[in-house]
């Protein structure tokens, strides 16, 4: 079955998959400025923090990644719809996780978010088996959740970090490696 993502525009010299980057780049700085839009709204307007409000938020930004993907596979009426499921999935499992764990459950679902968009993906574009899909996914969370890790401090030590040009670049940051992982195309996917 022909995918239906664009021909592959790969560099002879390098190998690089440069639509694939481009749209990676392209998704993670849209995201980076809904999540940086997000973090000013929570500081600027005192918003106490709510359970109900961390599920929203996740609905929230699961729906851009959603549209990010949609778009992409030139699919996104299911991929809107399922955006904030997967959201309301990963933020619900913060909440599960985070009376034992506190802040650290927030990378359990920040990797199961990752895994959930590349299923979401292999539903939408079938160009994938799923054992691929799901390495797939797990390499986005995995370096994307590194990355997380990384500038979790701009939650952790707020008043350490309060331009929202700094909240821009880390969320930039976190989410190109995710991208790059579900949009980069795999030797081994070819033809599957």
């Amino acid at each position: 079955m022909a995918s239906a993502i664009p021909s592959v525009h790969h560099d002879r010299v390098t190998g690089v998959d440069w639509r694939a980057l481009l749209y990676a780049v392209a998704a993670s700085l849209a995201l980076a400025v809904v999540m940086t839009l997000g973090d000013f709204a929570w500081a600027a307007l005192h918003i106490h923090h709510r359970t109900a409000y961390g599920i929203v938020h996740g609905a929230a930004m699961c729906l851009c990644i959603g549209i990010a993907i949609g778009v992409r596979v030139k699919r996104p009426v299911p991929a809107v719809i399922a955006g904030p499921l997967i959201g309301v999935a990963a933020a619900g499992t913060y909440y599960l996780l985070a009376s034992p764990l506190k802040w650290v459950a927030m990378f359990p679902a920040w990797m199961l978010l990752w895994i959930l968009f590349a299923l979401l993906q292999k539903l939408l574009t079938t160009r994938e088996r799923i054992g691929v899909a799901l390495k797939r996914g797990i390499l986005a969370a995995l370096l994307s959740g590194f990355a997380f890790y990384l500038i979790s401090d701009i939650w952790i030590h707020e008043a350490r970090h309060p331009g929202m040009l700094v909240h821009f670049g880390a969320w930039a940051f976190a989410f190109l490696p995710g991208f790059a992982a579900l949009f980069a195309q795999l030797p081994m996917a070819k033809g599957r």
